[in-house]
């Protein structure tokens, strides 16, 4: 091979490691069998990290390959980073959780490993179609994790509504890229985004077109009013498959929708700010209400999600570079903080059985007194209340909205984190003040417990040092801005 074709796919490295890897992993999985999974697990979280190695071993100034449609730069290489970071985490959570429900099996880490491409994929798209290929590659292997444990009804239900409404949004972004084609004569959003330059006023078939897109990325992100799906998705596939989908695939597709928006659509800004602008509105008000109602914690999370959508989607309207910094620390923030949430659901575990509703909790703070403060921290962060970390991912969205004179968006994230709190502020209520029930079981897997640890650590001291991260979100925000 030449050195030539050497540099043609140098963008790409660890996209084409976890490819081969993949393939590599699925035949060595069929001669283990079942017995492998342990193994085959492990061998997926080992080929993330070496795909995180060669990512950033790479050069981060922008570089483009595949004839333009593979784009490498300091923004799809931060948000690969900690996608790699999340399918690791996943990875450690998950395997004990196999062997408890009785559904190990190697095809499940392998599922994995060929989402988290697509993501990658996903992220560094610079062709709408290369867009569609990345997002399928994630959706197919994510409607199998959904219904893995196929025992189980809930399960069935939630891959197959997962399936239905993720194949009516992939119908949805190829319809909106046809029009975005037949009005731009392209699908590669360089020349799709000089296309527009050059006429700013863009026509209503276009706006049409761009509105489809929209909707898919607001399926994929969980943005109301294209939500349904999250609850029941959430509440029924199992925990691991649940604590994967709140950690990775929002980062991802968020990561897109910036890319998008910010690249080839930049110049009709003002066009997409209203739909932006209502689905980050209606997300906050819809997740905040309907939040108070949830008895099962899984479901909590579900429209925690949404709601946390929500606050990222005001830095995504505020259509400024301080407004992508602010969703890229946010998403990163929220990625942590939902890691350690999970990794405590993944232990509410009683007599061998899983336990799913809040009322479990009662008395946590009696039997597990640092698990309680554990979940505590992160409850406290996800609220927003300082000092914690998820307050100054807040701070920097209202921030970013009140820069662009989004007042009455800023204000309304505000009285959502009000009423959210209450929510999270129930579940502590439960832990330190409800009469205590049974203990959980008290083997937990080395990984849940080391994965909790990072999350609280990062969470608490995070003030001490928030420039850095802040500062590295902000460089990679400005990657979209100069090219």
């Amino acid at each position: 091979m030449s050195s030539l074709s050497l540099a043609y796919l140098m963008p790409a490295l660890p996209e084409i490691f976890m490819a081969l890897s993949g393939l590599g992993l699925l035949v060595v999985g069929v001669f283990l069998g079942n017995g492998g999974t342990r193994t085959i697990s492990w061998s997926v979280a080992v080929s993330f990290a070496v795909a995180a190695l060669l990512l950033l071993g790479l050069d981060w100034d922008r570089i483009e390959t595949f004839n333009g449609m593979f784009v490498l730069d300091r923004f799809t290489g931060f948000m690969k980073l900690f996608v790699l970071v999340g399918l690791i985490t996943s990875v450690m959570i998950s395997v004990r959780f196999l062997y408890q429900v009785q559904i190990a099996r190697f095809e499940y880490p392998v599922l994995m490993l060929f989402a988290g491409l697509g993501m990658m994929i996903m992220i560094s798209a610079n062709n709408m179609l290369v867009l569609y290929m990345g997002l399928e590659l994630q959706s197919l292997a994510l409607y199998v994790l959904a219904a893995f444990r196929r025992d189980q009804n809930r399960a069935a239900e939630a891959g197959i509504k997962y399936f239905i409404l993720g194949a009516l949004a992939s119908g949805m972004l190829l319809f909106g890229t046809s029009m975005i084609y037949g009005y731009t004569g392209s699908i590669d959003f360089d020349v799709i985004g000089q296309t527009l330059a050059n006429n700013p006023v863009a026509d209503t078939g276009l706006i049409v077109g761009l509105v489809f897109v929209l909707v898919s990325m607001a399926f994929k992100v969980s943005a109301v009013p294209f939500h349904m799906w999250t609850p029941d998705v959430y509440e029924g596939a199992p925990t691991s498959v649940t604590a994967f989908f709140a950690i990775v695939p929002k980062l991802a597709a968020m990561a897109i929708l910036v890319r998008v928006l910010y690249g080839p659509f930049m110049s009709i800004s003002a066009d997409w700010q209203q739909i932006i602008w209502f689905m980050a509105a209606a997300s906050l008000i819809v997740s905040s209400f309907a939040g108070l109602a949830q008895k099962n914690i899984k479901r909590l999370m579900a429209y925690s999600s949404i709601g946390n959508m929500g606050y990222a989607l005001i830095g995504v309207a505020a259509g400024t570079q301080v407004g992508v910094g602010a969703v890229v620390l946010y998403m990163i923030i929220y990625m942590i903080m939902t890691a350690g949430v999970f990794s405590v659901i993944l232990m509410m575990r009683r007599n061998g059985i899983g336990a799913e509703d809040i009322e479990d909790l009662s008395g946590l703070s009696t039997n597990s007194p640092l698990l309680a403060a554990a979940l505590a921290i992160l409850l406290f962060s996800m609220a927003g209340i300082p000092p914690m970390a998820g307050f100054f991912g807040k701070l920097l969205i209202f921030n970013a909205a009140v820069s662009a004179g989004m007042f009455n968006l800023a204000v309304l994230g505000v009285l959502a984190s009000v009423v959210a709190a209450f929510y999270y502020l129930r579940i502590i209520k439960v832990m330190y003040f409800d009469e205590a029930v049974d203990p959980f079981d008290q083997q937990i897997a080395f990984s849940k417990r080391a994965v909790l640890l990072l999350s609280v650590l990062f969470i608490t001291l995070f003030i001490l040092k928030p420039d850095a991260l802040i500062a590295t979100s902000m460089s990679a925000a400005a990657a979209l801005f100069t090219g």
